[in-house]
């Protein structure tokens, strides 16, 4: 039986680039999600887990491409290798087999919790650099989507009676965005 490589890609956004992840490797099939990690909802992640098979290699740039904390990092290395199916890490330097040492894993917790510890640093940061440019009045939130032409003509469609969904959906907007044009306005 033939092995295939298969990479598995994640970025945190659609305007992200997935070429630097796994540049220059030869990969029979790659699965790309483009959500953030923390998301549940990952259907490439998904058609992934149903396509590999015994003696596949999983080939990921990062733990925390692939995994959502320490916990999901060590339950979905557990599935893939107990059916048989490698998983490699490029950035960390790790492959698992399934016929791994108590090093192994130690070396997978360690790591994947340095990866969980780092991702959290990162958004304390983030948050902290968005208080501190809020009290300097710098921070004005997210570029608005829609003109106020747009937003004018969504209240129209709203008095008319139209659903809410569907006006959202005309404008390529959830209807949590739509709501929250509406409460400022």
């Amino acid at each position: 039986m033939e092995e295939n490589r298969v990479g598995y890609i994640r970025v945190s956004s659609f305007d992200q680039n997935t070429d630097r992840q796994l540049d220059g490797l030869k990969l029979d099939r790659v699965f790309i999600d483009k959500a953030s990690g923390k998301d549940i909802n990952r259907p490439e992640l998904e058609k992934l887990l149903a396509y590999v098979r015994a003696g596949d290699t999983i080939v990921v740039h990062s733990m925390d491409r692939l995994a959502r904390n320490l916990d999901n990092l060590r339950q979905l290395v557990h599935e893939f290798t107990s059916r048989g199916i490698k998983i490699q890490f490029i950035k960390e330097g790790l492959t698992f087999t399934g016929e791994d040492s108590p090093m192994s894993t130690l070396l997978l917790s360690v790591m994947g919790a340095f990866a969980e510890f780092e991702r959290a640093l990162i958004r304390e940061r983030q948050l902290e650099g968005i208080a501190l440019a809020k009290q300097r009045g710098a921070y004005k939130g997210r570029k608005k989507v829609l003109t106020a032409e747009q937003i004018k003509k969504i209240k129209e469609r709203i008095t008319t009676g139209e659903k809410k969904s569907k006006i959202a959906k005309d404008f390529g907007i959830s209807r949590e965005t739509l709501y929250q044009y509406l409460k400022e306005n």
